[in-house]
C-alpha cells in the first residue's frame, strides 16, 4: 500500500521516463512536482527502500519492475476515471483531470475492474491517451505529433500532449477534436506555424499548438 504522495511521484517518474527515453533526473522531478530539489531526494530514498525505484548518481532514477507496475494502476484507474466523467456524467474533457487526480487514489482492485467492465473496456481516455488493461498492458498506435508533418500531408488528430484546461478550451474554441481529419496548407520556415485546413475552413496554427497535437496520417 502506498501512500498519495508516493503514487504521484511513481506516475511522473513514468511519465518523464517515457519522455526522455533515459534516468529521470531529480531536477526533472522537482519540476514536473513542482516541489524543491531536497524534497523529490527525501522522495526518492524513500521509493528506494521500497525497492520502487532505482537511484543512481549522475545516472538519474528508474523505476523498478515494481514500482512500473504501481504506476500504471495509478494511470490506468486515472484515464478510466477521465472516461467515465465524460462518458456518464457529461464531464468537459478539459474539466476532468484534477477530479481523475483524485479518484486515481481509491485502492479497491474490485472497483477499478468493475468500472472498466462498465465502461465496455474503453482503449483510450478522452484526451487519446492508452488506458492499460487489467494485466498492464498499453495499446500503443502508430501517432506523429502535427508539428512533423509537411504541406500536403494529411492526418487525423487522435490525441493531446498537453492536457491542460487552457491548451483543450483552444482547441474547442477552434473546433479541433479527436477524430478530426487535417490538412497541412502552409507551413513557415521561419516559425513553424502552419495554416490548416479542419473540414470547410481554415486555420492558422502556431508551433506551440502544432507540438501538442498527436496525429495518425492518412
Amino acid at each position: 500500500m502506498f501512500s498519495l504522495s508516493e503514487e504521484n511521484y511513481l506516475k511522473a517518474i513514468f511519465h518523464l521516463e517515457n519522455s526522455l527515453k533515459s534516468g529521470v533526473s531529480t531536477n526533472a522531478l522537482a519540476e514536473e512536482m513542482q516541489t524543491k530539489a531536497s524534497s523529490v531526494t527525501d522522495m526518492v530514498k524513500r521509493l528506494s527502500d521500497k525497492d520502487l525505484v532505482n537511484y543512481k548518481k549522475y545516472q538519474g532514477v528508474k523505476l523498478s519492475q515494481a514500482g512500473r507496475e504501481a504506476a500504471i494502476e495509478v494511470i490506468r484507474k486515472h484515464r478510466l476515471w477521465e472516461v467515465f466523467l465524460v462518458e456518464k456524467l457529461n464531464f468537459n474533457w478539459d474539466e476532468v483531470h484534477e477530479v481523475a487526480e483524485q479518484l486515481e487514489h481509491i485502492k479497491s482492485e474490485k472497483l477499478t475492474n468493475e468500472l472498466d467492465k462498465f465502461l465496455d473496456f474503453p482503449e483510450r481516455d478522452p484526451h487519446g491517451d492508452p488506458i492499460p488493461d487489467a494485466q498492464g498492458n498499453f495499446h500503443i498506435s502508430n501517432r506523429v505529433l502535427l508539428s512533423n508533418l509537411g504541406v500536403g500531408e494529411t492526418g487525423i488528430c487522435i490525441g493531446v500532449k498537453d492536457s491542460s484546461a487552457e491548451f483543450l478550451q483552444y482547441l474547442d474554441k477552434h473546433d479541433i477534436s479527436l477524430g478530426k481529419k487535417i490538412v497541412v496548407i502552409e507551413k513557415e520556415d521561419f516559425d513553424k506555424s502552419m495554416l490548416i485546413k479542419l473540414d470547410d475552413q481554415e486555420l492558422r496554427i502556431s508551433s506551440q499548438i502544432s507540438a501538442n497535437l498527436y496525429i495518425k496520417t492518412l
